[in-house]
């Protein structure tokens, strides 16, 4: 962007674009998610005998919706919606009091807001919880990982894409059709962000890791960390 383009820019709204884990929160949320789970539901670890085989076929395919997709299915598949809403709802609402957020990142999140800026949250984690934060952060927008139900009970199957990597990058083309007088300023942790944060007309890699990095300065994106 231009010098000029970026002064032109100043008073005119952006669509701000956030990744979620390690990004506005300190580390992964959909683990928490299941294990919680798990605990309410002691008995549905029987089904964690098939975890072997996914991991097996992860490292054989390094398809990682599918072992989202099977991880959930083991723990939580054929569980009533009703059943699984509670606990997403308990869960979310215990993340904030016990600073599971960074701070940083929040206090950034509210500077785009009163600066007039849309907010969309995107995740590769899955439906189940990500839009209740997206509700919980006030964000006007929520993106993430959709998967299947059958009727009232969860089938586990990803509905959607996993929202990883190139399918990000869809799904902010997507997005800029829904909003095309917005630039776009985007906010992510890992190197698979990077696929479509280097196509955002800004953008800041936060947290991230060395080979991140590396790939950031590939693309001229700028670096910083969020405690």
């Amino acid at each position: 962007m231009t010098k000029e383009s970026a002064d032109n820019s100043v008073s005119q709204p952006w669509m701000a674009l956030f990744d979620l884990d390690g990004t506005l929160t300190w580390r992964d949320t959909l683990l928490p998610f299941l294990l919680g789970f798990l605990r309410r539901r002691p008995y549905r670890a029987l089904g964690l005998w098939r975890l072997p085989f996914a991991l097996g076929s992860y490292w054989q395919d390094r398809d990682r919706g599918a072992l989202k997709s099977r991880v959930i299915r083991m723990i939580m598949g054929g569980e009533r919606r009703a059943v699984i809403d509670a606990w997403a709802e308990a869960f979310v609402d215990d993340l904030k009091p016990k600073r599971r957020f960074r701070p940083l990142a929040l206090a950034v999140v509210e500077a785009h807001r009163a600066a007039g800026d849309r907010l969309v949250l995107m995740s590769a984690s899955p439906d189940l919880y990500v839009p209740l934060i997206g509700r919980l952060l006030g964000f006007e927008r929520t993106v993430c990982t959709e998967v299947e139900w059958r009727g009232d009970r969860l089938d586990g199957h990803l509905k959607t894409a996993n929202r990883r990597g190139e399918e990000k990058l869809r799904c902010m083309t997507w997005l800029r059709e829904q909003y095309p007088a917005l630039p776009i300023i985007a906010y992510g942790n890992s190197a698979s962000d990077l696929d479509h944060m280097r196509h955002a007309d800004r953008a800041l890699l936060v947290n991230g890791d060395d080979a991140a990095r590396r790939l950031a300065a590939k693309w001229d994106i700028a670096v910083s960390y969020w405690s």
